[in-house]
């Protein structure tokens, strides 16, 4: 589940970087929707070529549009960014593709994830700091950092819906069988540059 309420941490991405991969996903999705590849080109930044994790969440008048993203880095970072616009714009099961003419009324927001820690203890869980996946064998569920704040959430509810979210009853994360992993995100948006 994805959200527009800000939380997260800095990665050390920069101004310039957050707003290069942010015109990134929008020129990647306008591209699709008039039937072209997207132009890229390779970023100068070290840190934009590293392999993160990350998801592309999108908005319209303030109702999520869309909202996809790799947990772990298996790219670099642009590419990943490249990858999931275009997901979470044409391939999100929960809403239809997005059409050229909504293109201009999407809010775009990156989250870049921190590499995901397991813990046994969930008192390590901090609301608003931390993202949650709770994975039990087929079963697997990822809330990010943002969600929680955005609901108002405590930890054991956050636990919980990240459980419904797998697919799973709430409360199995008490299940020793069930592995939580936390991770942290650098969270950003085109409002963030709008002045």
């Amino acid at each position: 589940m994805c959200s527009s309420e800000k939380s997260g941490i800095s990665l050390g991405l920069t101004d310039e970087e957050k707003k290069y991969l942010l015109r990134l996903a929008r020129e990647t999705i306008r591209a699709k929707t008039e039937k072209k590849e997207p132009q890229v080109a390779p970023p100068t930044s070290k840190i934009l070529h590293e392999k993160r994790g990350a998801f592309v969440t999108l908005h319209k008048m303030g109702q999520l549009r869309g909202c996809i993203g790799y947990i772990e880095g298996i790219k670099p970072l642009y590419l990943t960014i490249v990858d999931m616009a275009e997901a979470a714009a044409f391939n999100d099961p929960r809403f239809p593709p997005v059409a050229k003419q909504e293109v201009e009324d999407l809010d775009i927001e990156i989250s870049v994830l921190t590499p995901l820690e397991k813990i046994d203890d969930p008192q390590k869980i901090e609301v608003g700091k931390h993202g949650i996946l709770v994975r039990k064998g087929p079963f697997q569920g990822l809330l990010l950092p943002q969600v929680a704040t955005e609901y108002g959430w405590d930890r054991e509810t956050f636990l919980d819906q990240t459980c419904i979210k797998a697919g799973m009853a709430p409360g199995c994360w008490k299940d020793p069988a069930t592995e939580i992993y936390i991770f942290s995100a650098d969270i950003f948006s085109e409002k963030d540059f709008a002045k």
